[in-house]
């Protein structure tokens, strides 16, 4: 028989699992986002000086996406 108190403090394994895949897409969204803020403005600066580093500055920015391509597989691998 369970109580009251014992209920209160249990959790639901599928809700925990939706709390954790998440917290891996929602975390690495913002890393990201922190990342590519300094990527993208270190680029646009070297660009305005030399054109010639468009493909490397636009590289360079795409690379901090993958990060949160990682927590949506691990969110995917979790659900």
């Amino acid at each position: 028989m369970v109580d009251a108190a014992t209920t209160a403090t249990m959790m639901d394994p599928a809700g925990l699992k939706a709390i954790g895949a998440g917290l891996a897409v929602g975390l690495t969204g913002l890393a990201s986002g922190i990342a590519e803020k300094d990527i993208g403005s270190a680029a646009i600066g070297a660009m305005a000086e030399n054109e010639s580093l468009f493909g490397k500055g636009l590289i360079l920015t795409v690379i901090p996406e993958t990060i949160v391509i990682f927590g949506l597989v691990v969110a995917l691998l979790i659900s």
